[in-house]
């Protein structure tokens, strides 16, 4: 049995054992993202909802469904798995206007029908595998459309999320009832973000909610996301880190470096990807520490006589001056790799046509300083080119 499957047994069961009950939930006076009334935002942070498709994932019982769209004057669809949850909430709220019950799996649902403008899930997106969620919610929702997530971040023994994309065992509790087991996806917000970011979307905020008694073990995270606009053959970039930085100026360089399959990126393991580079160190010249931070981060060998500097990109990140100098390497030797402890790893080639979303900031501001033509969106920077420029090359 796969680990959805186990979740659907279980919450199959969950529903049986409330329609017993015959317990149907009060229709809140707003959304409470985590099980702690009071603690964190409230509804208004899915925005303006009057009028608008909004898309309930795991809707349960539907009585957030029915406050969306009496309190709000959203349109609201509620997709649930388990036909008991479906039931309970048919027999409850299957007459208010507005809202529209739907029994099935959210990745079919959202197969080929009309897109949302917004959809949210609060605690019910970790029972699917991210791998299957995610794309069916990219091509589910309008450009622009908020998804905000509420996920379990610490579980009730003080087990915090692991860093790789598998589920582990967690426990439904209902008072009186045997605990139900089921398989879930509990992942830290920086995989979060990889995950959203691969997928289309563009993370705004992450925030920790915890219960008002902090020793409590459990935790939950609050995930503010935005499926990005579609526009064919754009890149976006994006921070590589939402963390403030302390006051201070930095000084780096990034290389551009071109074989006959496009331009050389790696993967920094904050998700973004980035041309090979980093910080000057002291003493020594910008070619040298080109060559140097080639070498370290990808295996590629050059000589700083084959390195032709671009100009410096000036810009503001906070409190932070953020002095870039990009390059271009004329001439290398050697396949790139991924190098034991470097931050970035996982290199490949992208057509200059084809580049992907999700570039670092600064790697964006130096392709279109190399290439204003290049389709990249990205953070302004004031650019002051040198006296020569290098053309495209291919080595």
């Amino acid at each position: 049995m796969t680990a959805e499957e186990l979740n659907a047994n279980a919450w199959a069961l969950y529903g049986r054992r409330q329609l017993t009950r015959a317990y149907t939930p009060p229709i809140p006076q707003q959304i409470n993202w985590s099980p702690w009334e009071g603690v964190g935002p409230g509804t208004e942070i899915l925005g303006d909802m009057a009028g608008r498709r909004v898309l309930d994932i795991g809707s349960g019982a539907g009585h957030h469904a029915v406050h969306l769209a009496r309190r709000h004057g959203a349109r609201v669809t509620g997709i649930e798995l388990s036909p008991t949850q479906h039931e309970r909430a048919i027999s409850a709220h299957g007459h208010v206007p507005g809202v529209q019950f739907v029994q099935g799996d959210m990745v079919d649902h959202l197969t080929g029908g009309e897109r949302f403008d917004a959809a949210y899930a609060i605690g019910t997106l970790a029972f699917i595998d991210p791998y299957r969620a995610l794309p069916a919610l990219r091509d589910g929702l309008l450009p622009g459309a908020p998804l905000v997530l509420s996920l379990l971040h610490t579980d009730l023994h003080g087990r915090g999320p692991i860093s790789m994309v598998e589920p582990r065992e967690q426990m439904i509790l209902l008072k009186g009832e045997p605990p139900l087991p089921t398989q879930m996806w509990v992942l830290g917000p920086r995989l979060w973000e990889d995950l959203l970011t691969e997928h289309g979307f563009r993370v705004d905020t992450v925030d920790l909610l915890h219960h008002p008694d902090r020793s409590a073990p459990v935790v939950y995270q609050l995930i503010r996301a935005r499926r990005l606009p579609d526009r064919p053959g754009r890149a976006t970039s994006r921070p590589r880190t939402a963390r403030p930085l302390a006051a201070h100026a930095a000084v780096g360089v990034g290389a551009i470096v071109l074989s006959d399959r496009g331009v050389l990126l790696g993967r920094h393991r904050h998700g973004t990807l980035e041309l090979p580079g980093g910080t000057v160190e002291a003493g020594e010249s910008l070619e040298a520490t080109v060559v140097r931070e080639l070498a370290e981060e990808t295996g590629l060998t050059t000589r700083p006589a084959d390195v032709t500097l671009l100009g410096t990109l000036v810009d503001h990140v906070g409190d932070v001056v953020r002095v870039t100098i990009g390059a271009v390497v004329n001439s290398w030797h050697g396949r790139p790799a991924t190098q034991p402890d470097e931050s970035v790893g996982d290199w490949a080639w992208y057509p200059l046509d084809q580049l992907p979303d999700g570039l670092f900031v600064c790697s964006a501001q130096i392709l279109t300083a190399w290439r204003p033509d290049l389709p990249i969106d990205h953070a302004p920077a004031h650019f002051t080119p040198y006296a020569h420029r290098a053309a495209p090359s291919t080595c």
